[in-house]
This record gives structure tokens, C-alpha cells and sequence, in this order.
């Protein structure tokens, strides 16, 4: 299975450009031989921005989407660190390639991005 990672803002508003980029490295993978069938979508599963845009355009190619939404009031209590954990469990998950459209220095999108470079897997950041 070939992993996508998103990251990105919470208030990210530019569909064209997910569309395009996640498009993009749809077809690089398509180009090595990969299947669109074992093309996996990770996303953190926020309700807006990015990793909702990118959710519903992966659906539309049919790809398969694999969602991490952040625990942030676990057993009532709210966990400021939520968003930063769930962060490193899809960055240790692995990915092909990690795609991270940061707007406003999102801090949780950064963080993402920063810890994907980090495990060696390649970023590519687009910036609003």
C-alpha cells in the first residue's frame, strides 16, 4: 500500500491547490506501477481545511481514506497535546510522501510536517 500523508490548516480554503497537488502525487505513484487501489489517503480528520478537502477529493479519485482524528477530550478531560500525538502515530504509521498546506503558521500542520521530515519521509509544503 502506497500512504499519503495530509497535514494542514484548519481554515486552509484553497481546494484548487490540494486538488492539483494530491493529484499530482496520485500520478507519480500511478506512474511507478502502483494501483489506484493501493493508494491510501492519511489524514488527521479535522472537520474543515485541508484534511477535510483533501479527504473529500481523495474520495473522489476513489482513493481510500484513513482517518486519525485527535483525541482531545479523552474521558472528559481536554488534552492540549492531542493534536501532536496524533500527529506522530500517522507520521510512525509511515507514509510515500507527505503533503502539508500551512496557512498562518499552523502550528499542529508544521509540527506534521516537521516530524515527517524528520522519520525521512519527503514533505513537500505549500504555503497560504
Amino acid at each position: 500500500m502506497k500512504r499519503i500523508l495530509i497535514t494542514g490548516s484548519r481554515d486552509w480554503h484553497k481546494d484548487s491547490l490540494i486538488a492539483f497537488h494530491l493529484g499530482q502525487a496520485v500520478g507519480e505513484l500511478l506512474r511507478d506501477g502502483t494501483p489506484l487501489s493501493e493508494v491510501l489517503l492519511v489524514s488527521g480528520a479535522c472537520p474543515t481545511g485541508a484534511d477535510f478537502i483533501a479527504e473529500q477529493i481523495a474520495r473522489q479519485y476513489g482513493i481510500t481514506v484513513e482517518r486519525h482524528p485527535a483525541q482531545w477530550r479523552p474521558y472528559g478531560i481536554y488534552n492540549p497535546q492531542a493534536g501532536r500525538y496524533r500527529n506522530q502515530v500517522m507520521v510512525d504509521l509511515g507514509a510515500d510522501i507527505c503533503l502539508a498546506f500551512i496557512r498562518n503558521n499552523s502550528r499542529g500542520a508544521s509540527h506534521c510536517a516537521q516530524a515527517a521530515e524528520d522519520a525521512g519521509i519527503p514533505v513537500r509544503i505549500y504555503r497560504d
